[in-house]
């Protein structure tokens, strides 16, 4: 693994260090790692003769073996949870904010440890990865200080009568988190979760299993009691087994519509988008393009709120698409660990078949490639196996073709003209989906005017994908329920209880 890992460029130093998370010996061409599940302090084996691959997506190499856990073991990860759970919510928030602020400053020593394993499990670039880990740690730290906060009200009443609220943790909660930002989001499910005095039992993407046990360390080497967090891994069988367990109180969950709406739990879905980006033709042109950018490369395109639906005033069109395929076209693609990469590996060999399958549906339904939107072959030989692709950028679209109305979750820019803010709201607003949209414009009367009528949850004026954890994260519609970060998210993650208290005689209507 060790040798594997420097094949290219990082050098020894980086390739030591991913060794060592791993605690990995290398045999023949393969890699047998400790198991990534991770429950009662201590990482476990998951079903004894189910081994699945896990690639590298630069390389296209196997790069571990997951264990997928069946009903025994996620049995046991809830067994530990209940266990933690009965310590950890009697804690005052002060005292869990203090061991949340404790693997705050780990994730803050490992950063670039974290970022390269995240690079080599994910594919994304170096330089995106340690922003992840930076929001993953920051979220921490917020929620931490926000432990401490839990209140309820004080209702006075008559004849001196009162009642008051508390808020009270809900106990085992379930995280099931995506692919795309595999430790960024183990960090902003558990976060709040755990400030609130819940424990969690985590899914990470079998695709991207790693990093999750990582954070899984990192909690209890600052001091959480066993069982509080906790990571099993495996598909969907496991996610239903960890969703339909009576023991879990609720679920917080990541992914695809569809599979959004099999969860039978008080939940929390933050589920996919077709996300609108309105450039109106008073924007700042320069500003309009980055932001366009921004809106669809992120990532390799593999987001959520991406605004994949760029409406272009008809006046500023020709300007617009011209500057974002020269943009698009400079784009640097290949080895994730590189400085100067800004586009690395798609996450898989299926997924990105399936992205440049839409690319193909698209031109056979009459769009017209601008530029990209084609397999793409790194000149280093060790990354010649690797699932990438050239950002695409789309001409000549219609609101029905396919590629404006499903979510392709892949670097692919759909470009579409408007004459007026009445028109271009209608087509914004026909879609089942409601995550994210964002608007791009110098007149702030109009800016907010048309994003009081967006039908999205998370809206952006003149930039696009920020996501500061104070601010909540969330959609409308089929996009989701509930939301991801900020003080609200503190509701999600607790349940209301009301007190009545009589400091008078009982009055009985039902004696005469």
């Amino acid at each position: 693994m060790l040798r594997r890992l420097s094949h290219y460029h990082r050098g020894t130093a980086a390739a030591a260090r991913l060794s060592a998370a791993f605690r990995c010996v290398s045999t023949g061409s393969l890699t047998i790692t400790e198991p990534l599940n991770f429950w009662a302090g201590q990482r476990k084996p998951g079903q004894k003769g189910h081994k699945e691959h896990v690639y590298e997506p630069a390389t296209g190499r196997i790069l571990c073996h997951l264990e997928p856990c069946g009903a025994a073991e996620v049995n046991q990860a809830v067994e530990a949870a209940k266990k933690a759970f009965i310590n950890w919510s009697k804690l005052s928030g002060m005292e869990r904010g203090r061991v949340m602020i404790e693997a705050a400053h780990l994730i803050e020593g490992k950063r670039e440890e974290i970022a390269e394993m995240e690079v080599v499990n994910n594919g994304k670039s170096i330089t995106e990865a340690r922003l992840d880990v930076d929001s993953a740690r920051l979220c921490i730290e917020y929620y931490a200080g926000l432990a401490s906060t839990l209140a309820g009200q004080h209702v006075q009443l008559p004849g001196g009568s009162f009642a008051y609220t508390c808020r009270e943790p809900l106990g085992v909660c379930a995280g099931i988190g995506a692919w795309n930002y595999p430790f960024q989001i183990a960090a902003w499910k558990s976060a709040p979760a755990l400030a609130c005095g819940n424990s969690m039992v985590f899914k990470p993407s079998p695709v991207t299993p790693v990093t999750a046990a990582m954070l899984a360390e990192i909690y209890a080497k600052a001091g959480a009691p066993e069982g509080l967090f906790n990571v099993v891994q495996g598909g969907q069988e496991t996610g239903s087994l960890l969703c339909q367990h009576p023991d879990v109180a609720k679920v917080s969950f990541t992914g695809s519509v569809p599979t959004g709406r099999k969860v039978l739990k008080p939940v929390t879905l933050e589920l996919g988008g077709k996300s609108p980006l309105l450039i109106f033709k008073d924007s700042d042109l320069e500003n309009a393009v980055k932001g366009a950018l921004m809106a669809n490369f992120l990532s390799q395109g593999q987001v959520c709120s991406n605004g994949t639906r760029v409406f272009v005033q008809r006046d500023i069109f020709p300007e617009f698409v011209s500057e974002v395929v020269k943009r698009t076209q400079a784009i640097e693609i290949g080895d994730p660990l590189l400085e100067s990469t800004r586009m690395g590996a798609l996450v898989s060999r299926s997924h990105l078949h399936k992205v440049l399958g839409f690319v193909e549906q698209a031109k056979k339904e009459g769009a017209t490639v601008l530029c990209g939107g084609e397999p793409f072959v790194p000149s280093h030989p060790k990354l010649r196996g690797g699932f990438y692709m050239t950002p695409c950028v789309l001409g000549d679209c219609r609101d029905e073709m396919t590629c404006v109305k499903e979510e392709i979750f892949g670097p692919v820019m759909s470009v579409l003209s408007f004459e007026t803010e009445e028109e271009v709201l209608r087509r914004a607003n026909d879609t089942t989906m409601g995550l994210a949209a964002g608007v791009f414009t110098r007149d702030v009367r109009r800016a907010h005017r048309v994003v009081e009528q967006l039908k999205a949850g998370s809206c952006f004026i003149n930039n696009y994908n920020i996501t500061p954890v104070e601010v909540p994260f969330g959609g409308f519609k089929t996009s989701g329920i509930g939301r991801e970060n900020g003080q609200v998210t503190l509701e999600y993650y607790t349940q209301l209880k009301t007190v009545y208290v009589e400091m008078g005689d009982v009055e009985n209507c039902t004696l005469d």
